[in-house]
């Protein structure tokens, strides 16, 4: 067996897909953030936390798929990429999100890392992307929106150089800065 000559490449993506240098770690991101801050918005931010992480999921998964599954049809662009409503549905939605976006990633990781991938190939189903592309594309924009996830927690009073998780008895951010927006508000 000949060596990968795209091992370095590999080694890359990886970093980046997995939280490396100046990219934010998944887990730091999505960590400890109160139930009951999980589907608020602050003024000017139209989006909760909740609604981030699924929009996070979803893309994700989307370009997972079509990377790997000639059969896969991505959802409506862009409705089908937000969530409808800005909190978790039930009160197990928010670990069934976070679970399926480490599962989604360790499936691109995968696909990445494995030497029988060409990264440079046209994907067969595709019009032109290669897995190179649609991993840069996840990295891209796991970056971006974990970005706007800790800008969210900042104007929660969430992120955990700022306190969050609240100790009992230590007071929410004032009423006032916090409000629930309108339904399918993107």
């Amino acid at each position: 067996m000949t060596p990968d000559p795209h091992k370095s490449l590999r080694e890359h993506l990886l970093y980046l897909l997995q939280g490396g240098g100046a990219h934010l770690h998944f887990d730091k991101a999505v960590a400890d953030i109160p139930p009951a801050l999980r589907g608020r918005t602050v003024p000017t931010v139209p989006h909760s936390p909740w609604r981030l992480l699924e929009h996070l999921r979803i893309c994700q998964w989307d370009i997972l798929e079509f990377s790997r599954n000639p059969k896969h049809v991505s959802p409506s662009f862009p409705d089908g990429y937000w969530p409808r409503g800005d909190a978790p549905p039930d009160d197990r939605a928010w670990e069934r999100a976070v679970d399926a976006f480490r599962k989604d990633l360790a499936a691109m990781c995968a696909l990445v890392a494995d030497p029988a991938t060409d990264l440079f190939a046209p994907i067969p189903h595709g019009d032109g992307q290669t897995v190179l592309r649609e991993a840069l594309l996840v990295a891209d924009h796991n970056a971006y929106h974990l970005g706007q996830l800790v800008v969210v927690r900042r104007l929660l009073g969430c992120w955990p150089e700022e306190g969050c998780p609240r100790r009992p008895g230590q007071a929410e951010p004032a009423a006032a800065s916090l409000h629930h927006s309108p339904a399918g508000n993107n």
